[in-house]
């Protein structure tokens, strides 16, 4: 009996080595993959310091992923960690959109209604911190011929196949390329980082360069922008699409649904599903809007009421500076209750700006910029300041949790800050199902923060919720349903109490940008289902900051690991 038992066991233990030696190798091989994926450089950076965007790099990086991708087919999942599971499931899911950019030519399209190849070029401009910044910058500037040529080509090729942005979207966007042909090198954008050069640079240093700041703002960047504006206005302008939606071009409708998975991070979702989707959330939150109305005892219907906030001064700032101190108050306000709902808090500060004059007419209301983990730079949250009749008072405390805290800012700070625990490419990894969906939840938890301290900024929580649930709407409508941007125009301006000027320009973004605008509802929808889950299954155990940690502290997940790790979260609680 005790040989029978002893051989049993040796059985389980010689089994169990083998499981666990599987299990390792599983694990290292995806290591080893992961490895791959992050030391591989696509180009010389210092022979292309503003990127590479040719067809035959694309190609070459499509090939790569999918030589990943064939990898990770050789990969058990069953003998991998949650930690370790997540990690296949997110680079599976990157290698794919690597793949997929080359197969539907999307570097052949690199316009939105507010940027372009050309405008990213604005983000590049920060304060120079060393001598070697400065020089690195200052090669980027000198490198702008090749980035134009290479752009420039592909849009040609583009317009060729019938690959563009349709005409409307570009009303106003000469800002983009005239406000950088200046006649005087000193006011060019681009030169403002040469007004303070670090302190660790020599007199002679600091000759050198800003007479190479010169030359390059002089011969290289107005030039540049010269010829950008040329091309756009006599080539590109007169060959647009007159359709808006993205399926009247070639291959457009499976376009649109690839867009559609990839940003919701899931193939559960038709547009016509979404389209009734937004449908009835549009329904559900009129009816709460109309709550507020009456609380007000406004006179009127439910247009004169948006007519009302549209018109009346009381709810818009005089001047720029009071828009950015009322957004900085609100800022500090969200800080004092971050540890009411949160275990972990980021180390990296943020500030409140406003948006570069440069970009702010085509702009958004507000963004959030990041910087990288090892960058000594702050987050920031831009303002849009421009055109203050269409900055209402009564969204900025939506929009600066929604952008700053515990928005994106916590949420891209801890991201960075989650060290060995996730690999690099995860840190940097930025899905906007669970990043916007996460910045409209915290636009709900707002409410439980104390930061809606009047029916108006009430109704803007709802305004910006309506905004969101309308996208899921118009984004389909434009690109699955024929919509005209008239359609859609009418569609946002009798649901929402944005001002005319932001619903154009989110219009604009919407038809430019196919399928990203579906992501806030979507993720957020999820986040809030999720959320009332645990609540009904673990009653008294619910604890909000735990709750919250498991929704962060993984990083950048899809909408399905999230959702996993969730039910894992309630089946471990709900006995306790």
């Amino acid at each position: 009996m005790k040989n029978s038992v002893l051989s049993v066991l040796a059985i389980i233990l010689l089994v169990t080595g083998v499981v666990i030696k599987f299990s390792e190798n599983s694990k290292k091989k995806l290591q080893e993959i992961i490895t791959i994926y992050q030391d591989h450089e696509s180009y010389d950076g210092n022979e292309y310091p503003l990127g590479l965007f040719t067809k035959e790099h694309f190609e070459s990086e499509a090939n790569f992923a999918l030589e990943l991708l064939n990898q990770l087919e050789n990969i058990d999942t069953n003998d991998l960690d949650e930690n370790n599971l997540i990690s296949y499931e997110l680079l599976k899911f990157e290698l794919n959109d690597i793949v997929d950019y080359y197969n539907f030519e999307r570097y052949l399209n690199p316009l939105l209604s507010d940027s372009g190849f050309h405008s990213s070029l604005n983000y590049m401009v920060r304060p120079l911190s060393n001598y070697k910044k400065t020089i690195e910058y200052l090669n980027k500037l000198n490198s702008l011929p090749e980035f134009v040529n290479q752009n420039l080509t592909n849009i040609r090729i583009g317009l060729e196949k019938g690959v563009s942005q349709p005409l409307v979207i570009f009303d106003g966007y000469e800002s983009t390329y005239d406000d950088h042909i200046t006649n005087n090198y000193l006011n060019n954008y681009f030169y403002s980082p040469f007004k303070n050069l670090p302190k660790d640079i020599s007199q002679s240093q600091s000759d050198s360069i800003l007479k190479a700041a010169k030359i390059s703002i002089n011969e290289i960047v107005v030039p540049q922008f010269k010829k950008i504006k040329k091309f756009f206005e006599k080539e590109y302008y007169p060959k647009t699409r007159t359709k808006i939606g993205i399926s009247s071009t070639p291959n457009g409708k499976e376009y649109y649904q690839n867009r559609i998975n990839y940003y919701t991070t899931s193939k559960e979702y038709t547009a016509e599903k979404i389209h009734q989707i937004g449908l009835d959330e549009v329904a559900r939150i009129k009816s709460e809007m109309k709550k507020i109305i009456k609380e007000l005892k406004f006179q009127g219907s439910f247009e004169d009421f948006f007519k009302f906030l549209r018109t009346d001064n009381q709810f818009y700032a005089n001047t720029p500076k009071e828009l950015l101190m009322y957004a900085r108050d609100i800022a500090k306000r969200a800080d004092e209750q971050l540890p009411r709902f949160f275990k972990t808090l980021p180390r990296k500060p943020y500030g409140v700006a406003p948006v570069p004059d440069a970009i702010a007419p085509k702009y958004t209301s507000g963004r959030y910029v990041g910087t990288s983990k090892n960058s000594t730079d702050p987050g920031y949250y831009w303002v849009n300041t421009y055109d203050l009749k269409s900055r209402t008072l009564y969204t900025i405390p939506a929009l600066t949790v929604h952008e700053a805290v515990p928005g994106h800012h916590l949420q891209s700070a801890l991201n960075n800050e989650l060290g060995d625990k996730i690999p690099s490419f995860r840190k940097n990894l930025y899905l906007s199902a669970y990043g916007e969906g996460w910045g409209l939840y915290t636009e709900y938890l707002a409410e439980e923060m104390g930061l809606y301290t009047t029916p108006y900024e009430q109704f803007g929580k709802l305004t910006y919720e309506m905004w969101r649930a309308c996208r899921l709407v118009v984004d389909t409508g434009i690109h699955a349903l024929d919509w005209s941007k008239e359609m859609v125009l009418n569609y946002m301006s009798s649901n929402t109490a944005l001002s005319l000027h932001e619903i154009n320009t989110e219009t604009d973004r919407y038809i430019s940008w196919p399928g990203q605008a579906l992501s806030y509802k979507i993720g957020e929808l999820k986040i809030r289902e999720l959320r009332i889950l645990a609540e009904e299954k673990l009653k008294s155990n619910f604890n909000i900051r735990d709750f919250h940690e498991i929704i962060l502290s993984e990083g950048t997940v899809t909408l399905a690991i999230l959702e996993s790790r969730v039910l894992n979260y309630i089946e471990e609680n709900k006995n306790e």
